[in-house]
C-alpha cells in the first residue's frame, strides 16, 4: 500500500493527477485523520484491546459489507442481509444446543458436532442469497423489491423456528467461533480477514469478479458478449448470502445466543460501509479494499462516539450524514468521469 501511495505521489506532479491522486486515495486519509482525531479526543482509542474490541465488533456487519460490495457492483442492492443473518443464527444455533438443553428443547436429539451446525449456517445463507439471485435474474423484479421481500420473509422465519425467543445454551466449540483467539487475536478477525482475502481473490483474479464488473457497467453488452448474466447475478446473491452466513455464526457465537431479533438494520450498516468505500451504486465501480477501508471508519466512528459518551440517537444522526456526505461525493465523481 505504501509503496502504491509513493509511486502514485511520484506520478502526480500535473493537477489532473493530483485530483486523481486525492481522490482515489481520500478515503484512506479520512480514516487516518479519523484515528488521529479519535485518538486525541480519548487515550483509550489507540489501545490494543480497544483496537482489537473495533473490529471485532464490526467483523459480522464487515462480512455482510463484503457481499453487499459485489452486489452493488452489479448494480443490485441487498436489503435482507440482516434478516438472513438472523434466521441464520437460530438454525445454527438449535444445532449446537449443550446435550441437557437440547434434551428439554428437542428430546432424543443428541449433541451434534461442531461441523453440522456450520454447514447449516452456510446452506441457509446460501439458499437465501440464491432465492434473492433467482428472483432478481429470472422474474425481473427489481432487487430492491425482491430483497425487501426476502428481509421480511426471513425475519418472519427466524421468529417462527424459534418461537419468537432465543435459542441458548451453545457447546463451547460453537462459543469459540465468535469468543476464541488465536495468538491472541480474535477468531472473529481472523474469519473477517480470511473471507476479504477470498473475496478480493474472487472480484479481482476470477470469471466471477470480471462478469460482475461487466454486468454492473452495461447488463446489456454484457450480455451481447456471451456472458450469463442470469447465472452470475444468482452466483452473486448466493455468496452473500453465505458470507450472511459466516457472520450469523460469528454474532450468535459472541453472545452465546441465536435470537430472531439479531441483524436489525445491519443491511443497511453494511450498505453504508460499501458506499462509505467508495463503492458506487451506479454499478461497475468498487474495491474490497474501499469497502475494508469503509467498515473501519464506520467502526471507528461508533467506537468513537462510544467512547466519548455521545448519545446514542446523536449517533444514528451522524451515521445518516455520513452516509449522505459518501453518497453526495459519489455523484459528484461520477459527473466529473463522464
Amino acid at each position: 500500500m505504501i509503496a502504491k501511495l509513493i509511486e502514485a505521489t511520484s506520478d502526480s506532479k500535473s493537477p489532473h493527477n493530483y485530483k486523481r491522486f486525492i481522490s482515489k486515495y481520500a478515503i484512506y486519509f479520512v480514516f487516518i485523520a479519523m484515528c488521529v482525531v479519535m485518538s486525541i479526543l480519548s487515550p483509550v482509542f489507540l489501545t490494543v484491546a480497544n483496537l482489537l474490541n473495533v473490529v471485532t465488533q464490526m467483523a459480522s456487519i464487515g462480512l455482510l459489507a463484503l457481499g453487499v460490495t459485489i452486489i452493488i457492483i452489479t448494480r443490485g442492492i441487498d436489503l435482507s442481509s440482516g434478516s438472513v443473518l438472523a434466521v441464520a443464527a437460530v438454525a445454527s444455533a438449535s444445532m449446537a444446543q449443550t446435550l441437557d438443553w437440547g434434551m428439554r428443547m428437542y428430546p432424543n436429539m443428541p449433541e451434534l458436532p461442531i461441523i453440522v451446525p456450520i454447514l447449516v449456517a452456510l446452506a441457509v445463507g446460501a439458499l437465501c442469497g440464491y432465492i434473492n439471485g433467482a428472483l432478481i435474474a429470472y422474474t425481473g423484479i427489481p432487487p430492491f423489491i425482491a430483497t425487501l421481500g426476502m428481509m421480511i420473509i426471513a425475519r418472519g422465519a427466524a421468529l417462527l423456528y424459534s418461537d419468537g425467543r432465543p435459542v441458548s445454551s451453545l457447546i463451547d466449540s460453537y462459543q469459540w467461533i465468535g469468543q476464541g483467539t488465536v495468538a491472541g487475536i480474535p477468531v472473529p478477525v481472523i474469519i473477517f480477514i480470511v473471507m476479504a482475502i477470498v473475496s478480493y481473490i474472487l472480484l479481482n483474479y476470477t470469471r466471477f469478479g470480471k462478469y460482475a464488473y461487466a454486468i454492473g457497467g452495461n447488463e446489456t453488452a454484457a450480455y451481447v458478449s456471451g456472458i450469463n448474466v442470469k447465472k452470475y447475478k444468482i452466483l452473486v446473491y448466493t455468496y452473500a448470502g453465505l458470507l450472511a452466513g459466516i457472520a450469523a455464526l460469528i454474532l450468535s457465537a459472541r453472545i452465546n445466543s441465536g435470537q430472531p431479533g439479531l441483524g436489525v438494520m445491519y443491511e443497511l450498516d453494511a450498505i453504508a460501509s460499501a458506499t462509505v468505500g467508495g463503492v458506487s451504486h451506479a454499478g461497475g465501480i468498487g474495491t474490497i479494499q474501499g469497502t475494508i477501508i469503509g467498515t473501519m471508519i464506520m467502526g471507528v466512528l461508533q467506537n468513537g462516539l462510544d467512547l466519548l459518551n455521545v448519545s446514542a440517537y446523536w449517533q444514528q444522526v451522524v451515521k445518516g450524514l455520513v452516509i449522505v456526505v459518501a453518497v453526495v461525493f459519489d455523484m459528484k465523481r461520477q459527473k466529473k468521469s463522464k
